[in-house]
């Protein structure tokens, strides 16, 4: 059964039926809704088996371990790093501006780190290399959190995460091409979430138990596996022409400009979107965190631990199905549902500061998280497609989705310090609704009707 068939069985009522049959079909469409959605569910099974059985277990098996383990290693910086700092005295805006160098780091590395993906054949040995430079900066956290110190180990992260995610999404093409992209990338995403969710269950456990400094130290040796993982995918797998998203033609180096990519209307449309969007979103969680440690509950570190372990969990559980409903119902339908989500997060942290109750609205971050992140590199794949500049188009939007999140994070933390809570959660949510109304009325559909691979 195709995905168009599915598509058609999921309507109930067609145009040429009188009303009277018209509501009886849509009567019977209702009652046969358990059963269709069960067919939907089975034909997403056998496609992704069908999918899977392209690439060896062993390459599929090291690139879902190695997305859940650099997840593992990732996890102390964030919000789990303004907790820490908060938690040592910094005050809010000395936080805000240590992530906020970090992010700026990132920024400046983005594209020649794209650049450097679609250029080297070595994908792994990148990757690899991304994950050593993040394992030493958690060293450097975990010794001495001297101011140097940290802003030496945030400069560091941001150079690494600016390798990683190209990197780990030029492999990912590599392997699956074009027409496996939906489901390969979500299947990272829920690594990546569970990684996300277990490891923070288990610094939270060390920061009330032990100390902070222990969830950096964990961080840094969970290098290991991650680069273990990495080695068990096999290098001949990964076509160096596919990961670059270039034609099968084309087997050469002369790839399309930096300059062209700002000729693709598209891609400057839906980069606004992104900045608008993580503008607001990067300041939203490191804000609730400091005011959780200022808070001085008993259990502040364990309710930390929640606030990122549920959305990794609904992301776990999501991130799949939003690859899959994406090639049902489109990109944009899916981004527009993401954006108004995370308007809504925003406008509930700015009236209830109850733990339990942000625990609930961190779920929502769960929804938006998955929606996305997974769809971000599936419109740069619809977006470049035949160009050779896939990974160069992920460092410049990841250039613009890092400058917003590192600007968001200070501009926030000083809106705060001098307004209140209230006026920076308004402006958060401000910003993801400015982003909403950009998508409606200039993004268009970016879904292909056919893969060209």
């Amino acid at each position: 059964m195709s995905v168009q068939t599915v598509a058609d069985d999921l309507l109930p009522v067609r145009p040429d039926l009188c009303p009277a049959d018209a509501g009886r079909g849509l009567s019977a469409g209702l009652r046969d809704w358990p059963s269709r959605s069960r067919r939907l569910i089975s034909t997403h099974r056998r496609q992704r088996q069908l999918r899977d059985r392209e690439v060896s277990d062993q390459s599929r098996r090291g690139l879902d371990w190695t997305n859940f383990f650099m997840a593992d290693v990732q996890i102390g910086f964030g919000s789990f790093l303004a907790f820490y700092l908060a938690d040592l005295g910094w005050s809010k805006q000395n936080v805000g501006l240590a992530l906020t160098v970090g992010g700026l780091a990132g920024v400046l590395f983005m594209i020649p780190g794209g650049a450097l993906s679609d250029a080297v054949r070595w994908k792994r040995g990148l990757t690899a290399a991304g994950i050593i430079a993040i394992g030493i900066a958690a060293l450097l956290l975990a010794l001495q959190p001297s101011v140097p110190l940290v802003f030496g180990a945030e400069v560091l992260h941001g150079i690494a995460g600016a390798i990683l995610a190209p990197a780990i999404a030029a492999i990912s093409l590599g392997i699956v091409g074009r027409h496996g992209m939906s489901c390969r990338v979500g299947r990272n995403f829920r690594f990546a979430a569970a990684g996300n969710a277990l490891t923070a269950a288990a610094m939270g456990a060390l920061a009330a138990y032990l100390s902070n400094r222990a969830i950096f130290i964990v961080a840094a040796l969970l290098c290991l596996p991650a680069l273990f993982a990495l080695s068990r995918i096999r290098p001949d797998e990964i076509d160096y022409i596919r990961a670059r998203n270039a034609t099968k033609q084309d087997h050469t180096l002369s790839l399309q400009r930096l300059t062209d990519l700002g000729k693709n209307w598209k891609l400057l449309v839906f980069g606004g979107c992104l900045l608008l969007f993580h503008l607001a979103n990067s300041p939203m969680l490191p804000l609730v965190s400091q005011n959780l440690a200022h808070g001085k509950l008993p259990s502040s570190s364990l309710f930390m631990a929640a606030l990122l372990i549920v959305p990794q969990i609904v992301v776990a559980v999501f991130a799949p199905w939003v690859g899959y409903w994406s090639e049902l119902w489109g990109r944009k339908p899916l981004l527009l549902a993401g954006f108004l989500i995370e308007a809504g997060r925003a406008l509930l942290f700015a009236f209830d500061g109850d733990p339990w109750f942000m625990i609930a609205v961190q779920a929502l971050d769960g929804i938006t998280g998955a929606i996305v992140t997974v769809l971000t590199v599936l419109v740069i794949t619809d977006l470049t497609t035949g160009t050779g500049r896939f990974n160069l188009a992920q460092g410049v939007l990841g250039a613009v989705m890092a400058a917003a999140a590192a600007l968001g994070t200070g501009a926030v933390g000083i809106i705060v310090e001098h307004l209140g809570d209230l006026a920076g959660f308004s402006a958060m949510a401000a910003a993801v609704l400015a982003g909403t109304a950009l998508l409606w009325v200039y993004m268009p559909e970016t879904k292909p009707e056919r893969y060209v691979d």
